[in-house]
């Protein structure tokens, strides 16, 4: 489990969203409001963010809790971003992996986060995993959940799948193999967030000024803060949130409702 943000807009300090609001993911590592599995974040954290003119983001991760860190505050201090994914976390189960279990993960332009946890780990995605070639599960960054439901996703963005069908086929498929999974995913490529709500909580703002934040939960108390219905698919852009229902594994995917601005 854990807690976790994404912003795509105008350009912003690291700490004016990560650690200033009153509610901000950095407080959420020990007081979450909203959080309803595990109640303190404090096995590890990460954040990943693009400068202009390189595609490649850069990655700021440690194994502790995002508190205890002495260079945190000066970094979100000093870092500007237009675009940016950040997570603080609550381990399913501890692990020797540190860091590098700690979200976001990272391929090419691509940043990817996991709020959940999937039912029956690791047994219940064994046939899923075979599915992958084995230099995808050689290069896994952590042996966990996570780790792997991000294998999935990158397997289909690298098939030619666009971000919104990646997450919303790679969901249901598993679903249907460890039912009663909590599968809330993040992913940006810098440009835009998709997102899924399946088990958990997730808000978004339009911010009044320009760009848009897609959190687990509201870092402030701003009115304008929507919570999106479980089930549901997110795609965001500086100025607008389209949502969508995710299909049963059954059901075909359904096209997306009008815009939210």
């Amino acid at each position: 489990m854990c807690r976790h943000i994404a912003y795509v807009g105008p350009e912003q300090p690291l700490g004016a969203l990560l650690a200033e609001p009153p509610h901000a993911l950095y407080r959420q590592s020990w007081a979450p409001r909203r959080q309803r599995y595990g109640t303190v974040n404090a096995d590890g954290f990460g954040v990943g963010w693009y400068a202009d003119e390189d595609p490649v983001p850069a990655r700021y991760r440690r194994a502790g809790p995002i508190w205890a860190d002495q260079s945190f505050a000066d970094l979100a201090r000093v870092v500007r971003t237009r675009a940016l994914l950040a997570a603080v976390r609550d381990a399913t189960l501890a692990g020797a992996d540190a860091e590098a279990a700690a979200a976001p993960y990272a391929s090419g332009r691509w940043l990817f986060s996991h709020n959940g946890a999937v039912k029956g780990w690791p047994g219940s995605l064994a046939a899923l995993s075979r599915s992958l070639p084995p230099e995808d599960l050689l290069s896994l960054e952590a042996r966990n959940d996570s780790a792997l439901v991000w294998a999935l996703v990158l397997a289909r963005l690298r098939a030619g799948d666009d971000p919104g069908r990646a997450l919303a086929d790679t969901v249901p498929e598993v679903a249907a193999a460890a039912p009663g999974s909590r599968l809330n995913l993040l992913l940006s490529d810098g440009a835009a967030v998709t997102a899924t709500t399946w088990g958990d909580t997730l808000w978004y703002l339009v911010r009044p000024g320009g760009g848009t934040v897609v959190a687990s939960e509201p870092y402030d108390d701003d009115p304008r803060w929507t919570e999106v219905p479980d089930r549901t698919l997110v795609t965001a852009s500086p100025t607008e949130v389209r949502l969508a229902p995710l299909k049963e594994p059954s059901q075909a995917p359904a096209p997306p409702k009008e815009p939210h601005t």
